[in-house]
């Protein structure tokens, strides 16, 4: 049983400080605080522009040995109602959930219901069958090559705020006819691959991934404000609504989308204080934290940092296991620093926070003692220049461009239209953008870029690459 502490959390300015103490907080596990006293003046000064009764903000925990610490919540829930954030509120927590989904997989590893390293399609039987086919394992590391299923929806020509169902993205991934790459030889984070892993729990349990994490990890754990969402009619108590900033305020900024697996996990500081406090112990399954944790080089012999649901790096010359989350107005981070037995969890109901910056500045404070000397501002380095690089262009004779092309992998149709001599690529109510030129035949529009195959000085047709998916076809429409 862990030691209760007090959780502070402060009303927004100008209303007084108030001290809960958390009689129902379960006992995280044994341990004591730092002895080096901690300003936390210095950790509230990162969130002063949250901190006010018009924003929205976060909440943030620091658990030191088994102890929350310090629990904090800065800022607005919901501003509606003119309701502050805390440590019990409930937040989004977008891809953070990715490591609760990989804890799933691998405690149905260790039960024998799966095997890392049977193929994925053994269980999600409606995956094409590849020249090589992925592995669970590599699924779960980020190496599958499996293109990621909310770009295919941008590319599709679907916005934001569009609904789609758990099926339409089973079969769009589906569609796909080729990998990003060969599995295992480079690393490409893929919301479809831990999407599919949810559905494996489904189809090896029997369970929705909802209830398999309710039972062998939130049930278990206490965390009795945590679920996956995959309901978005679901009523969520203490709930903190997502918002985005305008140029007058804020608009509210939530999704209707139902899937999990990649995200959809539903959490609150005090509940994430309990699941990293039993990683940091172990204390879930024993021996679970070693795969966890664990990693496996590239094909080529890159190490590739990406474990389960978490990247494994250092801070300062401590070891540090990270990730962070963002989805609609909602962002969040778990980072842990294990060999001294530190974690910090954030969640914010705003889309221009970054936790993970202020979870290493909040880091650079608690753990100022134990660090090793910051990176001096030459060597921390950052974009480099690249010379010759082409600066993107009016495209040279549009004509050979324009014209209709069809992929079969979105089942959808994109336009080139000329418009005021320039080029603009046009499909569904979601694109509608400039057309510029970076090389021969080698065009961009908008994180989009498309290279062309020409035949007697006309495009027959063109592979696009958009981030998370490469080597897309689309080929001329007759006519």
């Amino acid at each position: 049983m862990i030691s209760r502490s007090f959780l502070w959390w402060r009303r927004p300015a100008g209303t007084a400080y108030l001290a809960l103490a958390v009689i129902g907080l379960v006992s995280l596990g044994a341990g004591s605080a730092s002895e080096t006293a901690i300003d936390w003046n210095e950790v509230d000064a990162l969130f002063v522009e949250y901190d006010r009764s018009g924003a929205p903000g976060c909440g943030l925990g620091v658990v030191r040995a088994g102890v929350l610490e310090y629990g904090r919540g800065y800022g607005m829930a919901n501003l509606d109602h003119g309701i502050a954030i805390t440590p019990q509120t409930v937040f989004r927590t977008g891809s953070v959930g990715k490591q609760f989904t990989a804890a799933a997989i691998a405690i149905a590893a260790q039960d024998g219901v799966i095997s890392l390293d049977e193929p994925a399609r053994r269980w999600i039987t409606d995956l094409p069958s590849y020249s090589e086919d992925p592995t669970i394992r590599q699924v779960v590391h980020h190496t599958s090559g499996l293109r990621d299923y909310l770009t295919l929806m941008s590319l599709r020509g679907l916005r934001d705020d569009d609904f789609y169902t758990n099926a339409e993205v089973r079969s769009v991934i589906a569609r796909q006819r080729e990998l990003n790459f060969t599995p295992g030889s480079d690393y490409l984070y893929s919301n479809s691959g831990y999407f599919l892993l949810g559905e494996i729990i489904r189809e090896t349990t029997g369970m929705t991934l909802k209830e398999y994490a309710d039972a062998r990890i939130f049930g278990p754990l206490g965390m009795t404000h945590s679920h996956f969402h995959d309901d978005h009619n679901h009523i969520v108590p203490s709930r903190a609504t997502g918002y985005a900033p305008t140029d007058d305020g804020y608009r509210v900024s939530v999704t209707t989308l139902d899937m999990v697996g990649d995200g959809g996990v539903f959490t609150s500081i005090e509940d994430l204080a309990l699941w990293v406090d039993a990683l940091n112990r172990d204390g879930l399954s024993p021996g679970l934290n070693a795969v966890l944790e664990s990693t496996t080089p590239l094909t080529g012999g890159e190490a590739n940092p990406y474990s389960f649901g978490q990247f494994v790096e250092e801070h300062r010359g401590l070891r540090m296991i990270s990730h962070g989350g963002s989805f609609v107005g909602y962002r969040a981070s778990i980072t842990r620093f294990p060999d001294v037995d530190l974690s910090i969890v954030l969640a914010c109901n705003r889309s221009d926070a970054n936790p993970s910056r202020m979870a290493l500045d909040i880091a650079d404070i608690v753990l100022a003692d134990q660090l090793g000397p910051a990176a001096s501002a030459q060597s921390a380095g950052g974009p480099a220049d690249v010379e010759g690089a082409p600066e993107p262009g009016l495209v040279d004779g549009p004509s050979r461009y324009a014209g209709r092309y069809y992929s079969p992998e979105l089942d959808i149709e994109y336009r080139l239209e000329i418009v005021d001599d320039g080029l603009r690529l046009r499909a569904g109510p979601g694109i509608d953008r400039e057309v510029r030129q970076i090389g021969p035949d080698h065009l961009t529009a908008q994180g989009m870029q498309l290279r062309f195959r020409l035949a007697q000085g006309r495009a027959e047709g063109f592979e696009v690459d958009a981030g998370r998916v490469r080597d897309l076809v689309f080929e001329r429409v007759a006519g």
